[in-house]
């Protein structure tokens, strides 16, 4: 296991985490501009300003950038989105397109998406602030399948459409099972059911465009288990804690545990109280006096 592998899977609060992640989680920017700040000496771990990110940190360190305090990192959190046409994937386009994260809600922390859906393509984007769940979520060994709505120009052979569940290879890139069905076929255009696993970039156009039918609309309706619904266009739904933990195998909260500030003779109150429940409820319990008892209850009576 790699030194990066090992800090994906331990506990940042009892093992510490590399400080590009830490600043990431905290969701001040990626682990990538986290890097560049550090070469740009703006970060300080306990008063020592790094100048490279192979730096370990933990809960009790003190992270400054540009010499403010960096803030806990809130819970593991997922949203459901639902992307319109025209919108890139990004954080930042070169070409100086809208991207997704400029039409989010103010209130929203920083995201990352899990995967992407290109340009002109439609529907379930999941949002998510921690990054490593986004990785995770986005390996085919987890078996999630991606189903999609596709119209496509042309009309469709469904024989074609059944070989494509043997995998295909186009212009020298080979593409996994994909399960298409053919739902209508209307005059020069057909509507389909596609779903894969892995999801490579523009895989359903180029190997919609090697059969000789041209994507006109693409909306993904489902990534794994999340589904979007009726979620209307440009909306953003969280999932609830409960689902995500029980989706993901237990993204769990990575917060700190609160401390109890109440003072400490409540504290030591509270506790003698429980201590004194739990022996009680250790007792032995007796269902009636003993024999000896009721034989000398008896021998009293005139």
């Amino acid at each position: 296991m790699t030194t990066d592998e090992r800090d994906e899977t331990t506990s940042p609060a009892s093992a510490g985490e590399r400080i590009a992640k830490r600043l990431a989680r905290a969701g001040l920017c990626s682990r990538r501009d986290a890097e560049r700040w550090i070469a740009d000496r703006r970060v300080a771990v306990n008063g020592v300003v790094l100048d490279s990110p192979a730096c370990v940190v933990t809960a009790n360190d003190l992270i400054l950038v540009d010499g403010q305090p960096v803030s806990e990192p809130e819970r593991t959190r997922l949203w459901r989105y639902h992307k319109p046409a025209g919108l890139v994937t990004t954080h930042r386009d070169p070409e100086g397109r809208k991207t997704v994260f400029e039409t989010l809600p103010a209130d929203l922390p920083r995201v990352v998406s899990v995967g992407r859906l290109d340009l002109n393509s439609e529907g379930l984007l999941l949002l998510t602030n921690d990054g490593a769940l986004a990785r995770k979520m986005e390996l085919p060994s987890n078996g999630w399948v991606r189903r999609y709505r596709v119209r496509v120009h042309g009309e469709v052979d469904p024989v074609a459409l059944q070989r494509l569940d043997r995998g295909v290879t186009v212009e020298g890139q080979a593409y996994g099972s994909i399960k298409a069905t053919l739902d209508r076929q209307q005059g020069a255009n057909a509507w389909l059911t596609v779903a894969l696993h892995e999801g490579k970039n523009r895989e359903i156009r180029r190997v919609m465009d090697y059969l000789g039918w041209p994507v006109t609309r693409l909306i993904r309706v489902a990534y794994g288990p999340f589904q979007l619904g009726t979620l209307e266009e440009r909306a953003v739904d969280e999932v609830p804690g409960k689902v995500l933990r029980e989706q993901t195998g237990g993204a769990k909260p990575v917060l700190r545990p609160k401390v109890d500030s109440r003072p400490a003779g409540e504290r030591e109150k509270d506790e003698r109280l429980k201590e004194q429940d739990q022996r009680k409820k250790a007792a032995p319990v007796r269902h009636g006096p003993a024999k000896g008892n009721a034989d000398a209850n008896r021998r009293r009576k005139p």
